[in-house]
């Protein structure tokens, strides 16, 4: 049987590469495979299905299977994951030094469906207590899934021509949850702290709590490439999980890695995280991924709480012996 041709839109993480640079070939496919960034990817998938297989924003994949109709269906990779207290930041002049203090404050996102966004209200709410209706919200970006803002929570738009990283600089707005360090974080600018200085600290005491380190992106497929080739699926399945296997395996040479305490960074991963902690299956992660519909469901992103299964190919779920 001839190899069938696949695009492959994803980022350039090091678990990526293998199948970037075609060190792994998932059997029976010859792909080609694009790097845009994140929003411009999740865009093009969401809006025009541009490519076969591609990595999405978890919140927006949970968006179009709430609404019933979704073109795509996942496979239980997760390729981007990111701890998030490390992410919300406040206006050193605000007086902000407790989660419940953002009731009643004005507090920035790129958009309400933002994965970061999703993750970082779950917290709030569920581990603070913070009721995310007393905040008054404001997005910088429409959403890459087209949705209307949800009852009962105060959303507007940052007025045009502004920025949310801006607004938080100069005092419009009191907080901000972003999903990459503004450049007023890098450059040291004193006028933005964050709401968790040990944010490390926290991060690693919500991990041991829940075990959760947070999904942010999964990978889809278009379900009209599936119902030509079902096999599609579980090929793709093991490439991601080769590609990730040979990342890991690279990191065991300490010259790889431009870091000067590079072991000591990886014994201390394994020794919090786990021997996996960028697990590729749906049991290792369906704790996560119930909580993400669960709030999802709360922030009025969609209408239903399902199944987690539903969201994936039933030939993944299952852990499968390595595909010869």
């Amino acid at each position: 049987m001839n190899n069938i041709h696949l695009t492959l839109a994803c980022h350039t993480y090091d678990i990526n590469r293998g199948l970037i640079d075609g060190e792994v070939r998932p059997q029976g496919v010859d792909l080609t495979v694009v790097t845009p960034p994140h929003p411009q990817r999740h865009w093009r998938m969401g809006r025009h299905a541009e490519f076969d297989v591609c990595e999405f924003s978890m919140s927006a994949f949970l968006m179009l299977q709430g609404r019933g109709d979704n073109p795509f269906i996942a496979i239980p990779a997760f390729p981007h994951r990111c701890f998030r207290h490390s992410f919300i930041f406040v206006n050193a002049d605000a007086g902000i030094r407790s989660p419940k203090e953002l009731e009643g404050r004005r507090v920035g996102l790129r958009s309400w469906q933002n994965t970061a966004g999703l993750w970082v209200r779950g917290i709030l709410s569920d581990e603070y207590g913070v009721d995310l209706t007393k905040v008054q919200w404001l997005c910088q970006d429409e959403a890459g899934v087209p949705f209307a803002p949800p009852a009962g929570f105060p959303i507007e738009r940052v007025p045009e021509g502004k920025t949310v990283t801006r607004m938080l600089e100069e005092g419009e707005i009191d907080c901000l949850i972003y999903p990459v360090m503004p450049a007023s974080v890098l450059r040291g600018d004193p006028r933005v702290t964050r709401l968790f200085p040990d944010y490390k600290a926290k991060e690693m005491a919500h991990f041991q709590k829940t075990g959760f380190f947070p999904i942010m992106h999964t990978v889809v497929i278009r379900r009209d490439v599936l119902e030509q080739n079902p096999w599609v699926a579980v090929n793709m399945l093991e490439a991601f999980r080769e590609s990730k296997d040979l990342a890991f395996r690279g990191m065991q040479d300490p010259r790889s890695i431009s870091l000067a305490w590079v072991r000591d960074l990886i014994e201390e991963q394994q020794r919090i995280l786990g021997p996996d902690p960028w697990n590729y299956t749906f049991e290792g992660n369906r704790s996560a991924l119930e909580a993400m519909i669960r709030w999802s469901h709360e922030q009025g992103m969609i209408d239903r709480v399902f199944p987690a299964e539903e969201m994936f190919v039933p030939s993944t779920l299952d852990e499968l012996p390595h595909y010869v």
